[in-house]
């Protein structure tokens, strides 16, 4: 087990300022121009490819660090760039995350490489399981599918919403009741490949934020995908299912929602996202304030503005603290015995919308104007605390663990 640090070791800094510089060279010079365009920066993700960043080496290496300071470093420098590309070169990772976690070694070495494409050819991948009338509560999720035992394939029907690459994405990860009694035990992951039959793209959406990055309906409506599309495959899901049944015999005991367990183990990354992006706000306006004079002196030496400032670089320095305590946590077996995970995704999220509020207050009328891009930045910054678990629900699952409840 790694011991918690809060220094990057030589390699992990060099990692850092390769990312950084891709950021600064790459994605934020393009960042306004894809934000009104709100189309998937391609060009963008296949130079993220020629370099080596957008690849599932690139996203192991960090996930494997034993520190756990891989992937939230990544995180906060390529959203720092800009939030909008930065998900459209990530969101693929979510999906190939849900097919690590969940199937067999064919099904890994089969589907993940056609995520990704290849530099020449670079592919997206969709992770689909939101729905219009289940959100945070998955279970109430409605898209079922049902095995048609005569042909070996599973037959799925429903609608999901918000999917990052939906529609366009080369494989879709899709999840679905397989038995509704079960409630959210009852659930399996399928993967749907593009152009199958009954597979289209609903609405697609326009956004307050995050523009350049895709996301939008999925529809299945009668798909049909082999039995070896379902991830872990038959077996193992019967195997599943079946223990699911015992406890309910047995008096319905109540054990953790993996679903929501795999939430709270991941919501660090969407803190570092959000600490990124808080940090760019906060640098514009630190550069803003020594740079802009009113009355004869820089605006840094108004005690009103430094003082916001010193509140900014608090907060920021705060929220990391707490996604990179909760990030070695995790990676090295630490029990959240307080939602650390959603601490951190909580704290850091509601950093972001106060941290680039104020930067633009600092910034006056030039901040409100897309001329700066502290107004993108606040834009983007109200998705942390919609997406991976509202605050709302970050705070219910801090509450419930406290209080020693059941988070279902």
């Amino acid at each position: 087990m790694a011991e918690f640090t809060m220094e990057l070791n030589d390699e992990q800094q060099e990692v850092r300022e390769w990312l950084h510089g891709f950021a600064a060279d790459v994605i934020r010079p393009a960042a306004a121009e894809w934000d009104e365009r709100e189309e998937t920066p391609w060009p963008v993700i296949q130079e993220a490819a020629k370099v080596g960043i957008y690849s599932l080496d690139f996203y192991a290496q960090q996930y494997f660090d034993p520190t756990g300071l891989g992937i939230p470093m990544a995180m906060e420098e390529l959203f720092w760039g800009d939030a909008g590309i930065a998900l459209s070169i990530v969101g693929t990772g979510l999906a190939a995350v849900g097919v690590l976690a969940n199937g067999t070694e064919e099904q890994i070495g089969t589907w993940i490489p056609q995520m990704y494409g290849d530099q020449n050819d670079v592919k997206v991948a969709a992770f689909c399981s939101s729905e219009p009338d289940a959100g945070s509560d998955v279970a109430s999720m409605r898209t079922r599918a049902v095995y048609d035992e005569a042909k070996d394939e599973w037959v799925i029907n429903g609608t999901k919403t918000w999917a990052t690459n939906g529609g366009i994405a080369n494989v879709h990860v899709v999840v679905a009741v397989v038995d509704p009694e079960l409630g959210s035990k009852g659930h399996a992951s399928f993967i749907v490949p593009a152009g199958t039959p009954g597979l289209a793209q609903g609405q697609k959406f326009k956004k307050h934020g995050i523009r350049a990055s895709h996301t939008a309906e999925v529809v299945l409506d009668g798909v049909r995908v082999p039995g070896s599309c379902l991830l872990g495959g038959k077996e193992k899901l019967d195997e599943r299912l079946a223990r699911a049944r015992e406890r309910a015999r047995a008096g319905g005991e109540r054990v953790k929602n993996a679903a929501m367990a795999t939430f709270e183990a991941s919501r660090p990354a969407v803190g570092a996202m959000a600490v990124g992006t808080a940090r760019a706000a906060y640098e514009v306006a630190l550069d803003y304030a020594k740079s802009r004079e009113q009355f004869g002196r820089p605006i840094i030496d108004n005690q009103g503005v430094a003082f916001q400032l010193a509140d900014m670089r608090t907060q920021i320095d705060a929220a990391r603290l707490l996604v990179w305590r909760a990030s070695w946590m995790a990676v090295n077996g630490k029990p959240f015995t307080a939602a650390e995970g959603s601490m951190s995704k909580l704290f850091a999220s509601e950093t972001a919308k106060k941290v680039t509020a104020q930067a633009i207050q600092i910034l006056g009328g030039n901040g409100y104007t897309r001329e700066y891009p502290v107004e993108r930045m606040h834009r983007d910054s109200a998705i942390y605390t919609i997406f991976e678990g509202t605050s709302e629900i970050q705070r219910l699952v801090i509450a419930r663990t406290l209080a020693g409840t059941p988070i279902r």
